[in-house]
């Protein structure tokens, strides 16, 4: 089991997400807490850097982590449209 940390700043992103979109982020949250940070069978998952990963929701919206295996932390630092992903 792994300890998934969301900022502030990122639910208030979410909030922003049609809730289709929002379903399929808390699927992915449960994903990630429960299977870990490599989640290849999320469309266009790919490790950006280091301990970074990324995926598409659907096309427009995706949602960017970090792993830290001190403690199984996965921080989701980035979830909003692919135009503005820090990528």
């Amino acid at each position: 089991m792994y300890e998934v940390y969301i900022s502030k700043r990122v639910l208030k992103n979410i909030r922003h997400m049609p809730i289709p979109v929002q379903r399929k982020m808390v699927n992915l949250i449960d994903d990630l807490r429960d299977k870990g940070p490599i989640r290849p069978e999320w469309p266009n998952f790919s490790k950006l850097v280091s301990d970074h990963y990324h995926c598409h929701l659907i096309y427009k919206w995706v949602v960017c982590w970090t792993y830290r295996q001190q403690g199984n932390r996965i921080e989701v630092y980035y979830a909003g449209s692919r135009e503005n992903a820090p990528y």
